[in-house]
């Protein structure tokens, strides 16, 4: 059985799609069928998949089809020789769409309600799946389908492949950065690709001071290398037991840094997700979009938004975001001594 798995982008959309691999790889075993699956990603969201042992060839093509033509249609044509028994969209934009088209596979699957009329390229397509499902809710049910019951209920299992040379890297990382080994600390990550979804870099400052200053943690920031300049500022708004490692480390060494981690404060990004992914119990700061559809996968986590009549908006602009400035210092501080279970001083 050949399956091929296309889910492009980006990082936290990823990371919904791997209990899906984990249930298709279970499935079919427990089947008895020899499964070969196989993964179309861009590269930015690469990182996380690389080497898994679920994962029998991992095929990762650029993003963008006008910068990238003669690139991609190199990789499609490779593509195109073998033959998948079953393709799975669990994008639903366009821009699968078009890899769906150039693909050769005898069960092309995807929802009937996929957007920017992706599913034209399907030749079976489920119901119309419910936006207001978690994703991670809706990539099992694609995934369900596949191996044979449309009902089929499945757990949702992230398997990471984090091993203990991520481990140790990710310490020495902390110990180049003068955090000492086994040193208590959380992960703060400040940036997501909208504007609409950031909360102050002025009170991810305060929040940073209550929590080294009261509780002896380090505050380590995380991010992307373009991130570094403005994580700085950030840093040195907390003071000396604030790092910035933005740009320092690779997808998997983000994910165990979080594993490593007492607790995250994130806004709605990816690296929210890979925190969730790993374990730690996040503190998610919610504004124009719904943690219903896309938050925090799993049990223990804090979810921080005002029930405002706007929101959520799934808007990428806005000239006053009343949803992100309306949480408080106060109320995410709480969060964390709730979480952590610390008193207050």
């Amino acid at each position: 059985m050949r399956v091929l798995i296309v889910k492009l982008s980006s990082i936290g959309d990823v990371i919904h799609t791997l209990p899906s691999l984990y249930a298709l790889r279970q499935g079919f075993e427990e089947k008895g069928v020899k499964a070969r699956i196989d993964w179309l990603v861009e590269e930015a969201a690469s990182g996380i998949l690389k080497d898994h042992p679920m994962i029998d060839e991992l095929i990762v093509v650029k993003r963008g089809w006008a910068a990238n033509l003669k690139e991609n249609l190199a990789v499609a044509r490779g593509l195109k020789s073998r033959r998948y028994d079953i393709v799975l969209d669990f994008q639903g934009l366009l821009k699968s769409g078009v890899w769906m088209r150039l693909l050769n596979g005898a069960r092309k699957i995807g929802f009937s309600n996929a957007r920017e009329l992706s599913h034209i390229f399907l030749n079976e397509k489920l119901p119309p799946y419910d936006p207001e499902k978690h994703a991670v809710e809706r990539y099992l049910d694609l995934a369900g389908y596949a191996l044979g019951g449309k009902a089929v209920k499945l757990k949702a299992v992230f398997p990471l492949n984090l091993g203990r040379d991520d481990r140790k890297r990710v310490v020495e990382i902390l110990k180049g950065n003068g955090v000492p080994k086994d040193a208590p600390f959380c992960v703060i990550a400040p940036r997501a690709r909208w504007a609409t979804k950031l909360w102050s870099d002025e009170r991810f400052i305060e929040l940073g001071k209550e929590i080294t200053g009261r509780h002896g943690l380090y505050a380590v920031l995380a991010g992307s290398a373009s991130d570094r300049a403005a994580l700085d500022a950030i840093k040195a708004g907390i003071g000396d037991r604030a790092v910035n490692l933005a740009g320092a480390t690779g997808l998997k060494e983000l994910a165990q840094l979080f594993k490593l981690s007492r607790f995250a404060v994130t806004v709605d990004s990816g690296p929210m997700h890979i925190a969730a992914a790993a374990g730690t119990r996040v503190i998610a700061l919610f504004g124009p979009t719904a943690p219903w559809r896309t938050g925090p996968w799993g049990r223990g986590h804090v979810i921080l938004r005002k029930d405002l009549e706007c929101s959520p908006c799934f808007k990428k602009k806005c000239p006053d975001v009343k949803c992100m400035n309306g949480i408080s210092v106060e109320e995410v501080y709480d969060a964390v001594m709730g979480v952590c279970g610390y008193e207050k001083k």
